[in-house]
């Protein structure tokens, strides 16, 4: 491996553990206004999308990270 992909890997771990965490704080925030009487349809659903959106992501930069090996 070179310097540079091994730079790229590095980075890619970053934003994937950032992600992660988002992901994850989203989480929560999505059982908190769950829990609590609904006020804001419209803040929950922008919210959940917002957490698919992530989890899509981390899905894409874990591929990058680890692509399947084909025998």
């Amino acid at each position: 491996m070179t310097d540079g992909s091994l730079d790229e890997a590095s980075s890619l771990r970053q934003q994937l553990e950032e992600l992660r965490l988002e992901h994850r704080d989203l989480d929560e925030a999505i059982t908190r206004l769950t829990a609590a009487p609904v006020e804001d349809e419209l803040m929950l659903r922008r919210l959940k999308k917002r957490k698919l959106a992530l989890k899509d992501r981390i899905v894409a930069l874990e591929n990058l990270l680890s692509p399947d090996e084909y025998a």
